[in-house]
């Protein structure tokens, strides 16, 4: 006997399962203040004792290397390896700026992600800041056209800053570690190994010393 009441339910708990289906999995972007509050705290250390401490200051070398770095467009693979290296103990952040599958535009579902970038990058806390776009691909593809794909992205993401909030560009270092540092190692072909990481080098006046 049809029972409208009972195939009203299950009407309902159809569509509560179409949704939980096609609801997206990416996490939500992070806002402004969130970037802010990642990129201005120092960044920690464990020492052998086990208590916490503030990383080191950068050193006249680190300092001098950046320095150089803000005045060229391509890095050699020495230099993208020694800011990997300082950038471990600076402030960072890793957005998920997610790219389609071979492809270094902006997409519409990630310009809000760099809209809260460009807000929190021209924010008081952050201004003048030197900041590194490390860009990121998935493992598909060759090492060298990935390497040339993360290039542009972190290219990309820096044209986007600097042409819409003003950011000077030597305050933006871009480079690229192709398929070297995936976020999702156990599935190389994930959405968010196609990424930008944020990382404050230094302020602008502690560089330009």
């Amino acid at each position: 006997m049809f029972s409208r009441k009972r195939f009203a339910k299950r009407l309902a708990l159809a569509a509560l399962a179409l949704g939980a289906i096609a609801a997206p999995a990416s996490a939500e972007g992070l806002s402004d203040q969130q970037i802010i509050d990642k990129l201005k705290a120092p960044k920690l250390t464990r020492g052998l004792s086990g208590g916490v401490t503030e990383a080191p200051a950068l050193s006249a070398r680190d300092t001098a290397f950046i320095n150089r770095i803000r005045k060229t467009r391509s890095l050699s693979i020495a230099d993208r390896e020694q800011v990997a290296s300082i950038a471990k103990t600076r402030p960072a952040v890793d957005l998920e700026i997610n790219f389609d599958y071979n492809s270094a535009a902006v997409s519409t579902t990630a310009e809000p992600q760099l809209h809260s970038l460009g807000k929190a990058l021209t924010s008081a806390e952050l201004a003048g800041s030197v900041f590194m776009l490390g860009g990121h691909t998935d493992a598909k593809g060759t090492d060298g056209y990935n390497q040339n794909l993360s290039e542009r992205r972190a290219e990309t993401v820096r044209k986007f800053l600097t042409e819409n909030y003003k950011i000077p560009a030597e305050n933006l270092v871009s480079a690229g570690y192709g398929e070297s540092h995936l976020k999702n190692k156990s599935d190389p072909t994930a959405a968010e190994n196609r990424r930008v990481q944020i990382v404050n080098m230094a302020k602008d006046e502690t560089a330009s010393k």
